[in-house]
């Protein structure tokens, strides 16, 4: 809108009192805008639009998560919105196809030490994020052998974990340790979102944490490598057979 206005940052914070700075992070979504600053600011560059207004205030409210005392920590906001997610889980189970003894299993695990309370709250939170599947959340999961060949928290946690794996309505599919693939480097998700102007975004975890990307062409890149890691997947037919073989193991 500031764009189509003509009108530069500097102008445009100086006239709304705020600092350049400050503009450009809400310009950029890294911070939040209130209703009250958003009907300035299209007051000043001479447009209204409802819709946006609307989407400001429900971008204030809480998400669910704040209810069980998490930190909004990117992710689940954007999850929460999106109704298709594409992950290639490259070293353990897709945390929306995790059971909870996995999940407490895979948690405890980790290099984090958590409180007893943090450790029954990112469960909760988790199996929380399931409940969408199937509803308004479609998952196609692509997974790597090496991870459900993984003892996480032992043979009877990891044959409950293989048992809800065979049995799921989710399109999942195993890339086989018989062959390499071209998803090697490491795990990655895509969401993608109901309405139509939002973009895909692309989501990567790695050692220090996390980055969201939203560049066209980056985003474009990890949805065709997503889709050549399908093409080199087992089918699902072909999948819940290697599935069951480990069961039998």
């Amino acid at each position: 809108m500031r764009e189509a206005a003509r009108m530069n940052l500097d102008v445009a914070a100086a006239r709304l009192d705020k600092t350049r700075s400050s503009l450009q992070r809400m310009e950029a979504g890294e911070t939040r805008v209130d209703v009250h600053l958003a009907r300035s600011m299209m007051d000043l560059y001479d447009v209204f639009d409802a819709g946006l207004v609307d989407e400001v205030r429900r971008s204030l409210k809480p998400g669910w998560w704040v209810a069980h005392g998490v930190r909004d920590m990117g992710y689940l906001d954007l999850e929460t919105e999106a109704c298709l997610v594409r992950e290639f889980a490259g070293l353990t189970v897709p945390g929306l196809l995790q059971t909870e003894p996995y999940v407490r299993a895979l948690l405890s695990s980790g290099s984090l030490e958590r409180t007893p309370e943090e450790l029954d709250t990112q469960v909760v939170v988790r199996l929380h994020r399931q409940r969408r599947l199937g509803a308004d959340l479609d998952l196609i999961a692509l997974v790597d052998e090496a991870a459900l060949r993984r003892q996480v928290g032992g043979p009877e946690v990891m044959r409950a974990q293989l048992e809800h794996l065979a049995a799921t309505d989710v399109d999942l599919r195993v890339l086989p340790l018989s062959r390499p693939h071209s998803g090697l480097e490491g795990g990655f998700i895509v969401l993608s979102f109901p309405e139509p102007g939002d973009d895909d975004m692309l989501y990567v975890a790695h050692a220090a944490g996390s980055v969201h990307i939203e560049a066209p062409a980056d985003v474009n890149a990890a949805t065709l490598k997503f889709g050549v890691l399908c093409s080199e997947a087992l089918s699902r037919a072909e999948s819940t057979a290697l599935i069951e073989g480990l069961l039998r193991e």
